[in-house]
């Protein structure tokens, strides 16, 4: 991976990962599209949970053999991304779809990365599945403890060992002082094994989707984005326990406009450009206590706060492109 690839539009291999083929379904009505990308999406799911992810994660819940568990452990994230390459496959197929990713920097399938990116829409997902596969460790993000309930993708998660967490509020630790760092704790316990195993955390810093009447709202300084919220990815990096050296400043931006997630079902999103630049994170924040010591909360924002002038920066750049 050379500084400042570019993928102008389907994706050649050497880039992304993605399949390099014509989209040869987008001459279809968009009613049509829209049912044959939903269909597609969930047998997709269907078929890579229940015919495969299912019965070799039973097998590794049986055995206590703590080598053929770890194989099994990398067999199913082979699964997971092939989960991912039959979503890109299909919006190669069905969607007239240009792609325009330039990456600065060098990415490493053996090195572990927290991403930071900007949120417009659930399609950011897939942009960023897209975009790291084959690139980068198999993408994560930490799930509330509660969502390990959700049908189907709630046992996918934690049988690719998606972090979950449980973070206790301020208030709720005012009145039970007891379970302050439990938290944590826990989260540091689920991320253990990533210190061998490498990892690409994804981190929404804004913490929600942007609109302009949230914009408006927390009157945010930039034009394009919401104010970050720091304190996430200073967890995500404590929980990492040093593991994570590298940030990876994922910019995504839609040029039609068009970023709800039927757009993109009905064929309307058109161009999507992606702008990653890999950057070191300094030594200084690689841990500290977020919560309880003002300097390092303060050189963590000061640190994001920099990083997310730029990144509106870089935005204006793309929509000027």
């Amino acid at each position: 991976m050379t500084p400042s690839q570019v993928d102008t539009h389907a994706a050649p291999e050497d880039l992304t990962g993605a399949v390099s083929i014509r989209p040869m379904l987008s001459f279809l009505p968009r009613p049509v599209l829209f049912v044959m990308m939903s269909l597609g999406l969930a047998l997709n799911l269907v078929f890579w949970c229940v015919a495969l992810f299912y019965p070799l994660l039973l097998l590794r819940l049986a055995l206590s053999f703590t080598p053929l568990r770890e194989h099994l452990a990398s067999l199913l994230v082979k699964i997971g991304e092939q989960w991912i390459h039959g979503n890109n496959l299909l919006m190669a197929l069905m969607l007239d779809l240009s792609w325009d990713v330039q990456i600065e920097g060098e990415l490493r399938t053996d090195e572990s990365y927290l991403v930071g990116c900007n949120h417009q829409s659930w399609i950011d997902i897939l942009v960023l599945q897209r975009t790291l596969a084959s690139v980068a460790p198999f993408p994560r993000f930490f799930i509330k403890q509660q969502l390990i309930w959700v049908p189907l993708l709630g046992l996918v998660w934690w049988g690719l060992d998606f972090p979950f967490m449980k973070r206790y509020g301020r208030e709720y630790l005012e009145k039970h002082p007891e379970k302050r760092g439990m938290d944590m704790e826990a989260t540091r316990r689920a991320c253990a094994h990533f210190k061998v195993r490498p990892v690409t955390l994804i981190n929404f810093f804004e913490g929600t989707r942007f609109t302009d009447g949230k914009q408006r709202s927390q009157q945010s300084p930039y034009a394009q984005l919401l104010r970050p919220k720091a304190g996430g990815a200073a967890f995500a990096l404590a929980a990492m326990d040093g593991a994570i050296e590298k940030l990876l400043d994922v910019t995504i931006h839609y040029p039609t406009g068009r970023t709800r997630f039927l757009d993109l079902l009905f064929d309307r999103v058109k161009a999507i450009r992606v702008h990653v630049r890999v950057l070191d994170i300094p030594q200084a924040l690689l841990q500290g206590d977020y919560a309880e010591d003002a300097k390092y909360r303060e050189r963590f924002q000061d640190w994001v706060t920099e990083m997310w002038q730029e990144k509106q920066r870089t935005l204006e750049r793309l929509g000027a492109a």
